[in-house]
């Protein structure tokens, strides 16, 4: 068990749901274009789970979570980012990274899609991850169970005040609307190659209107 201070971060988020619920090493690949930087994803999972009905019989809708990564997807001008190798945890490190990414076929799918574009093998990668979620601290209205409405400016100061090294240009929120109402589906963060906070690409979009809802964990 892995013990935080009173300020959530992301790797405690598996214990707000309502069940209180070796990386395999390939060879160096060679890379035609490089890497400008990195975008994480963080997903509100109640909202995620009420929009898709496939991803609401994952672990992470049925097991309650309230927040989870759906990936550190490489940003690249190439275009075709599979890979055949596979990323098979052992079961220490998968019990780690399931705490931000609990459904394991979704942790395949994503290597496969995004490991021919990134410059480290699966095992820096997902440890690279862990490294970028620990180091985040999330606004604890993200992870309440009271569904509410949040002004833009105020969720991303809050997020600026609990971590000093995040500019605001290096963060971007995403939203879906259910019956005329925008919904928080995505917190992204930006980062350079070594990990530092930087300014987002236009590529990475903010959808969100000036107020929107969060919807509350379950």
């Amino acid at each position: 068990m892995i013990f935080f201070g009173q300020t959530s971060v992301l790797l405690r988020w598996a214990l707000f749901g309502v069940s209180g619920a070796g990386l395999g090493l390939f060879a160096p690949q060679i890379f035609a274009a490089p890497l400008q930087g990195y975008v994480m994803v963080v997903q509100m999972t109640p909202a995620v789970c009420m929009f898709d009905a496939q991803k609401s019989k994952q672990r992470k809708c049925l097991e309650g979570y309230s927040l989870n990564i759906s990936g550190l997807y490489p940003e690249t001008s190439e275009t075709e980012c599979k890979t055949t190798s596979t990323a098979t945890l052992s079961p220490l490190q998968a019990k780690v990274v399931a705490r931000v990414m609990p459904d394991e076929n979704a942790r395949m799918q994503l290597w496969r899609g995004i490991g021919g574009c990134v410059q480290m093998n699966s095992s820096q990668y997902f440890r690279t991850m862990i490294n970028y979620a620990e180091r985040l601290k999330i606004p604890k209205e993200l992870t309440s169970p009271e569904t509410r409405a949040m002004h833009q400016t105020n969720l991303r100061l809050q997020f600026l005040r609990l971590n000093p090294s995040l500019p605001a240009n290096a963060i971007r929120f995403s939203c879906s609307t259910s019956q005329g109402n925008a919904i928080l589906t995505e917190v992204k963060l930006c980062y350079k190659n070594n990990g530092q906070y930087k300014r987002c690409s236009a590529e990475v979009q903010n959808t969100c209107p000036n107020i929107f809802t969060i919807k509350g964990s379950y």
